[in-house]
C-alpha cells in the first residue's frame, strides 16, 4: 500500500508519500503560505532533486491539488496515476473525549472534530480543511484521522482533571488532554525495544522538545500523565508560549496591559517563552550564540527551559515508582547537544549517567547514557509521519 500523509496548518501543507511495503518515503514536501503572497510548493521526490514550484495558492483545495499533481507529473512525480493512493492519513491535533485512537473518517466523525475546534482554534480548522480537500480530489479514497491528543486518553482522572467545578469538566470539558501524542507513542515504543523487556513492565519519558515542548510519564507502554494541559499553552516554558504560570497572573495582565482576551491570548502564545525572558530570539541556537557572547538573559532563559524539563523529568519519575529511560526527541531534543547534558545534569540521583562523547551527537538513534547507567538515556529522532502511515495502513490495510 501507498500511503499519502498529511499535516495542514493554518497556512501550510507537510505530506509524504510512503510505501508501507518497506514504510520507505517516496516522497515529501511543504506547501507553504496558502492564501498568502509568495506561496510555494517544495517537492522532494526520493533520490532526485528537489523542486520549488511558486505558485498563487489560495486555499487547502488548491494546495492539495498542486501536491497531487506532483506526484504524478511525468518529470519529478513518482507514481504514474492517483489511483496508486491507496488510502491518506490526516493528523488531527484534537480528538477530546470522543477519540481515543485512530479512526476512518465519515461525515459523522468530521462533524465530531469540527464540533471540538474551540479546543483548538488554530489548529483543528485547518486540519478539517485539509480532510475536505482529499475528500473532494480523492472521493473514492480512504481517509483516517490520527489524533495528537489519543495517546494521553489512557491517563487516569487524579492526572488530567484540574481544580475547577467538576461541573464545568462535564459541561466543556475543561480537563488536561496533552499534545504531541504521535512523537511520544513512536518514541517510547522504541525506546521499550531498546531496553529490551517486556513494554508491559517498562517506564519511560519522553521529552518532544522544540519551539513546542512537552515531557510525558509513559508506563506499560501507556501514558500516565503529560506537561501539556487544556491546551498546548501548558508545561514548560517553549519558543514563545509561556508555559504553566499562576493563573491569578492572566486578570492583573490583562489590567496592567489594557488586553482583552484574544490580546492576553495572543500575549502568552506569541510574545512570551524563551523569546519573551531573552529579548534575543524563539530559536534556541540564537539563545545559545547570545549566551555565549554574554547575555544574561539568553542564558536566564536556557536555564530555566532546562531547570523545567528536568523538574518535569523527577515529577514523573515519582508518579510512576522510578523510570527505566529518559528519551529526547524532536528539534531541540535530538540536536541540541548542551541542552539534554543540562537537563540530565542533577539527575544522578535518579541513576542517570549521561556520557559526554555519547551524547556529542545530532538526530540519529544513540544510547547516549553510561554502560552502567541503572536509567539509559536515549536520542531518538520522531517519526510523527510514520504512525500516522501506520494506523492509516491497519485500518484500511488490502
Amino acid at each position: 500500500m501507498k500511503i499519502f500523509v498529511v499535516n495542514c496548518g493554518s497556512s501550510s501543507i507537510k505530506y509524504q508519500l510512503i510505501n508501507m511495503e518497506d514504510e520507505s518515503v517516496i516522497a515529501k514536501g511543504l506547501v507553504e503560505r496558502i492564501g498568502i503572497e509568495g506561496s510555494c510548493l517544495t517537492h522532494r521526490p526520493a533520490g532526485k532533486d528537489k523542486v520549488v514550484l511558486p505558485s498563487v495558492i489560495p486555499d487547502h483545495v488548491d494546495g492539495i491539488k498542486k501536491v497531487l499533481a506532483a506526484l504524478v507529473d511525468p518529470n519529478y512525480g513518482v507514481i504514474k496515476s492517483m489511483d496508486e493512493i491507496d488510502a491518506v492519513g490526516h493528523r488531527v491535533v484534537h480528538g477530546g473525549e470522543i477519540f481515543d485512537k485512530s479512526v476512518l473518517i465519515t461525515e459523522e466523525v468530521l462533524k465530531k472534530i469540527e464540533g471540538l475546534s474551540d479546543m483548538a482554534p488554530l489548529h483543528q480548522p485547518p486540519n478539517v480543511a485539509g480532510i475536505r480537500a482529499c475528500q473532494k480530489l480523492m472521493p473514492n479514497t480512504p481517509q483516517v484521522g490520527v489524533f495528537d491528543t489519543a495517546f494521553h486518553q489512557t491517563m487516569p482522572p487524579v492526572a488530567y482533571m484540574f481544580g475547577v467545578k467538576y461541573d464545568e469538566y462535564k459541561k466543556y470539558g475543561i480537563r488536561k488532554y496533552g499534545f504531541h501524542g504521535t512523537s511520544h507513542r513512536y518514541v517510547s515504543e522504541y525506546a521499550a525495544k531498546l531496553l529490551g523487556k517486556p513494554v508491559e513492565e517498562s517506564r519511560i519519558i519522553t521529552c518532544h522538545l522544540g519551539n513546542g515542548s512537552s515531557i510525558t510519564a509513559v508506563k506499560g507502554g501507556k501514558s500516565v500523565d503529560t506537561s501539556m494541559g487544556f491546551t498546548p499553552l501548558d508545561g514548560v516554558l517553549m519558543g514563545t508560549r509561556c508555559g504553566s504560570i499562576d493563573p491569578a497572573i492572566v486578570p492583573i495582565l490583562m489590567q496592567k496591559l489594557n488586553l482583552d482576551a484574544a490580546g492576553m491570548d495572543k500575549y502568552m502564545n506569541k510574545e512570551c517563552g524563551v523569546l519573551g525572558i531573552s529579548g534575543v530570539s524563539s530559536d534556541f541556537r540564537d539563545l545559545e550564540s547570545a549566551a555565549a557572547e554574554g547575555n544574561k538573559r539568553a542564558q536566564l532563559a536556557l536555564d530555566m527551559f532546562c531547570y523545567q524539563v528536568k523538574r518535569y523529568i523527577g515529577a514523573y519519575a515519582a508518579a510512576m515508582g522510578g523510570v527505566d529511560a529518559i528519551v529526547f526527541t524532536a528539534g531541540v531534543g535530538e540536536n541540541d547537544i548542551g541542552t539534554r547534558a543540562k537537563v540530565c545534569s542533577g539527575l544522578e540521583f535518579l541513576g542517570v549517567e549521561l556520557d559526554p562523547e555519547r551524547n556529542n551527537v545530532r538526530g540519529k538513534v544513540t544510547e547516549i547514557s553510561k554502560a552502567d547507567s541503572k536509567v539509559k538515556v536515549y536520542l531518538i529522532p520522531t517519526n510523527e509521519e510514520l504512525v500516522i502511515a501506520r494506523d492509516t495502513n491497519m485500518l484500511c490495510g488490502k
